[in-house]
């Protein structure tokens, strides 16, 4: 008896953290993280300088909470479908550390709070694109696109790419033409970094009659799909140089990350049209690693002296 009360503390600790967990991960973190990615730099491009450390920190914490409800919402009503899939079995829901009470509960309660912190800390133009943000990932994405088109990635991508107008809206309480286009480059840049994913767990997918492209199509038309989409975001991120506008640095960044994003597209599809053994991870890692480099020079440029 002693030693079961002993131990009882420890468990209910355990426990807590387990819990804790489980929230985080119904948040989707890694997808957060790649949103982050975009909006500082964003701030550091539209305040020409660096701005208000608050602000920064203020809306990044907004955005957390934005992305993380839309996620948390997406993953109680994906629920049925992540139970049959195999890349989706340590997700909360399935697992059973969350109910289904929970997860509804914290998708609520994370998405009014984003509204009210960004509105009260930030702006209310920032609020109102982190609402429908999250408006727009639910019900058009996820209840609507998800399981009825394989276009639902490229249009129900527009919702990740708000991180941009909300980190410009911060800065300048607007929006204008250089916001629109950074909006545009990731716009485009989703379906070339999520269609690859799509043909290795096409079986997934399949198996749950999710129509991505992937499986309602061969892989040849996939890959040629990757290769123009990665054409169209390398020259749309070009578009900033004259608009923003943005210096060297940026540029040489854009370009040299830009063409190697494209050779790995082309990788993929003549690999594709060969009959050769696809290796699509490989050009969603690299796309991870083309956005990310083109927002750190977004946010390094404004900082030179030339």
């Amino acid at each position: 008896m002693d030693v079961a009360l002993e131990n009882r503390p420890e468990t209910g600790r355990i426990g807590i953290i387990r819990k804790i967990k489980a929230y985080v991960a119904l948040t989707k973190p890694r997808v957060i993280e790649l949103l982050l990615v975009t909006t500082a730099p964003v701030m550091i491009l539209a305040a020409h300088g660096i701005p208000n450390l608050w602000l920064v920190l203020a809306t990044l914490v907004g955005g957390s909470l934005s992305a993380g409800s839309a996620n948390a919402f997406n993953c109680y009503i994906d629920r049925d479908i992540d139970r049959v899939m195999n890349r989706t079995q340590k997700r909360p829901l399935v697992t059973g550390e969350l109910s289904d009470r929970e997860a509804l509960a914290f998708a609520w309660i994370t998405g009014v709070a984003s509204v009210l912190w960004l509105g009260f800390l930030v702006n209310w133009l920032a609020a109102a694109l982190s609402l429908a943000a999250i408006l727009f990932y639910v019900l058009v994405y996820t209840l609507i696109l998800k399981r009825r088109t394989p276009q639902n990635i490229i249009w129900g991508g527009a919702a990740g790419c708000m991180p941009v107008l909300i980190g410009w809206a911060a800065v300048t309480g607007s929006l204008s033409w250089t916001p629109v286009i950074l909006f545009g480059i990731v716009f485009l840049w989703t379906p070339p970094h999520y269609w690859p994913l799509s043909m290795k767990y096409r079986a997934d997918y399949q198996s749950v009659n999710v129509p991505m492209l992937a499986v309602v199509r061969g892989r040849t038309v996939v890959g040629l799909q990757v290769v123009l989409y990665a054409w169209a975001t390398v020259a749309c991120s070009l578009l900033l140089i004259p608009v923003a506008p943005m210096g060297p640095f940026y540029s040489i960044v854009a370009i040299a990350s830009g063409a190697w994003f494209i050779v790995e597209s082309h990788r993929l599809y003549n690999t594709a049209i060969r009959h050769g053994e696809v290796r699509p991870m490989r050009v969603f890692h690299s796309s991870i690693t083309y956005l990310t480099l083109v927002f750190l020079a977004v946010g390094v440029d404004p900082l030179l002296p030339f």
